[in-house]
């Protein structure tokens, strides 16, 4: 098996090096390549990646800003693996918790892995980043029926081919919601794993604002709302 992590990258050249650096530095159970895609970044973010030198590493450029969203859809259609795990750049995430994603996967238990931040052992930036990410978290578990346990987590492991076929279309961090709908729609649960995070301020760079928890509530709705793929429309059920 070989694992696709997807990073991308916007403006982070404080932090781009050292992320890579520990990401490369983690003894996978299976082999590896990252994919980073640089989403239009106007600091020194494309010449550190120039200066990086490692044959599992690989770099997509976007000209011009895209989103999170579209970083991703870019990454996913360049990956080689089988299965594939978002890694951001920002440091907040330990890759070192990668392995413990694979496990499940790996031993047959979990297809979908999502990394459950728990918000107990760590430093959270703000009450309100906490209270929202749980708010979305519970929307989604209550619209359908499910117990995951953090959404809006970064680490989101699975086939990339299953990636491919949910047809992604949010271009900014939407697409976090907008994965998990569709996975709840179509009843794939994902597995929880607890892993370690290190939130950083605003004032460290942190992009997501409550506008963002705004869409991902108006996301959910509108994956709920649409049929279950492979389902029969009732009007088609009327006509039977």
């Amino acid at each position: 098996m070989q694992l696709s992590i997807l990073m991308p990258v916007y403006n982070e050249a404080e932090r781009v090096a050292e992320a890579l650096k520990q990401a490369l530095a983690v003894p996978y159970p299976c082999e590896i390549e990252i994919v980073v895609v640089d989403d239009g970044s106007t600091d020194e973010t494309a010449e550190i990646l120039a200066r990086m030198d490692d044959p599992r590493l690989r770099v997509v450029t976007h000209p011009r800003n895209a989103g999170k969203g579209a970083a991703i859809k870019t990454a996913v259609d360049s990956a080689r693996g089988e299965y594939m795990v978002i890694l951001d750049a920002d440091l907040e995430y330990d890759p070192q918790d990668i392995p413990k994603l694979l496990a499940p996967v790996l031993e047959g238990h979990a297809t979908v892995v999502y990394g459950n931040r728990t918000f107990g052992s760590h430093s959270a930036y703000s009450f309100w980043y906490v209270v929202g990410n749980r708010g979305v978290t519970t929307a989604a578990n209550v619209l359908f029926n499910s117990y995951i346990g953090d959404l809006e987590t970064c680490f989101k492991l699975m086939p990339v081919e299953l990636y491919r076929s949910l047809d992604i279309r949010s271009r900014g961090f939407g697409m976090e919601a907008e994965v998990t709908g569709k996975l709840l729609r179509r009843r794939i649960r994902p597995y929880d794993v607890p892993i370690t995070y290190r939130a950083r301020g605003r004032d460290e760079g942190k992009k997501i604002t409550w506008r963002d928890g705004v869409e991902a509530l108006w996301i959910l709705g509108r994956e709920r709302a649409r049929r279950r793929p492979g389902s029969i429309p009732a009007k088609a059920l009327a006509d039977r």
